[in-house]
């Protein structure tokens, strides 16, 4: 078991309602695919598919069985919004890398400018260990140009829990600069996110328009069709004004099937940046953007972060999934503080 692993598990503290359930693990003969299974059920899977410009987890379902991601691109769903397809699962990157954009790639980036985009390949699981009460999956890739020089060595650890109501995810991912210096540069789009099922979406009348760093253009149509999703930030902010403000937790909350169902990120005090700045989008796009500062702050604050070559940094949040029941903001809270607590 390597240290990243070893850690994680020394410093993972259970939910306060405890209960909690077997975590098995079941790869994919077909595909880099493998299954999470908690208390028998399927969560999620982590996929890593060479059709993939990065690693993902995808779908992501309550413990009640209700798919909380947006299906699209991997598996369209009707009246569900077709937009950004690199939004897809739950994932981590960024827009910026030494000028090169991590986040939008995709298949949808024509030929001609796909030097300007970045990929996380080669992708080798390190370690898989189910358990009584959580399980881990651990990985290392490389983000890489389009000409498969690298740029960062990645370590990450996924630490699976749950109980009857509640998903909890701890990922923990290391980046280490290779032979060059790495710079981040402040800008919008990164750094975990996920892509929600349309009832989480904001009700919205408004059609949007947004453009990638390489000027590429992506309409988003007016949300309907059951969306009645709310965010909510540790720091009392709710709706649209949870965007561009600081937190150490932020929800995504609505009902799905007549049940309440809900979705919070939680950032880590040893992260960068910590409170972390909320990218949260009415039309159902959901992340933590620690290194975004200028942008979410107009111009206030800075931070540029860059890595000498050797150098690493890591990044470390809780997924926390309920159903059946919206969680408070005192429940929150104590998982923060829970979460702040371990020794990753």
């Amino acid at each position: 078991m390597n240290k990243y692993l070893i850690l994680a598990f020394c410093g993972f503290s259970l939910q306060l309602n405890a209960q909690t359930k077997q975590v098995s693990f079941q790869p994919q003969k077909k595909g880099k695919q493998v299954d999470v299974i908690v208390d028998g059920k399927f969560f999620t899977s982590f996929m890593y598919p060479d059709s993939l410009e990065k690693p993902i987890l995808y779908p992501l379902q309550t413990a009640s069985g209700l798919t909380l991601t947006r299906g699209f691109p991997l598996n369209t769903r009707d009246q569900e919004r077709t937009d950004h397809p690199h939004h897809v699962g739950l994932w981590l990157n960024y827009e910026s890398v030494n000028g090169l954009d991590f986040w939008n790639n995709s298949y949808n980036i024509p030929e001609a400018k796909k030097s300007k985009y970045g990929w996380i390949r080669a992708v080798q699981l390190k370690d898989v260990k189910s358990g009584s009460k959580k399980g881990a999956l651990s990985y290392t890739a490389n983000w890489e140009r389009q000409d498969r020089k690298v740029l960062l060595k990645e370590k990450t650890t996924f630490i699976f829990s749950g109980d009857e109501h509640t998903r909890t995810i701890d990922r923990v991912t290391t980046l280490t600069a290779v032979k060059d210096s790495v710079k981040f540069k402040d800008v919008k789009d990164g750094m975990i996110a996920l892509r929600v099922t349309k009832e989480l979406e904001m009700p919205s009348s408004q059609t949007a328009e947004f453009t990638d760093s390489q000027g590429n253009r992506t309409k988003v149509s007016a949300s309907g069709n059951g969306a009645n999703g709310d965010y909510l930030t540790s720091a009392g902010k709710k709706g649209n004004d949870a965007w561009g403000t600081r937190a150490n937790w932020c929800l995504l909350a609505g009902v799905k099937d007549q049940q309440e169902v809900s979705i919070a990120i939680i950032d880590h005090p040893k992260n960068p940046g910590y409170p972390t700045y909320w990218h949260a989008r009415d039309y159902g796009l959901f992340a933590a953007n620690p290194l975004g500062q200028q942008v979410f702050s107009n111009g206030k604050e800075n931070l540029n972060l860059s890595l000498a070559p050797g150098e690493s940094i890591t990044f470390r949040y809780r997924v926390f999934i309920s159903s059946g029941e919206k969680p408070k903001a005192e429940v929150l809270n104590q998982q923060a503080l829970q979460f702040s607590k371990t020794a990753i």
